[in-house]
């Protein structure tokens, strides 16, 4: 089982930045992939970014060149460093982790672009 943990939303004016944060504990050795979706209110979840098993990164058409995604593997631990936000991009993300079996989720964190 792998637990995952968010932290890093909040309020942030047009054009500002936020980092969001997600550590992962537990059997966090078996993760192949990680990232982070997206869901507003009234629409499905999306992919934000996120690392492959295959090692590639994939970011929606609509964040790329805004938000970049790392990793520092001793902690577990994926960011994503949210820049140039616009108030489209208000909504609740949600880490997410894959391994051979199942899926993970974290619980979300808010994240409002307003003024």
């Amino acid at each position: 089982q792998v637990q995952l943990v968010e932290s890093g939303g909040g309020l942030v004016q047009p054009g500002g930045s936020l980092t969001l944060s997600c550590a992962a504990s537990g059997s966090a050795f078996s993760i192949n992939a990680m990232g982070w979706f997206r869901q507003a209110p009234g629409k499905q979840r999306e992919l934000v970014a996120g690392f492959t098993s295959g090692g590639r990164t994939d970011f929606a058409a609509s964040v790329k060149g805004r938000f970049t995604i790392s990793r520092d593997n001793a902690k577990n631990t994926v960011y994503l460093q949210m820049n140039s936000l616009k108030p489209e991009d208000t909504a609740v993300y949600y880490c997410y982790a894959e391994d051979l079996l199942q899926n993970y989720w974290g619980q979300g964190t808010q994240v409002t672009v307003s003024s």
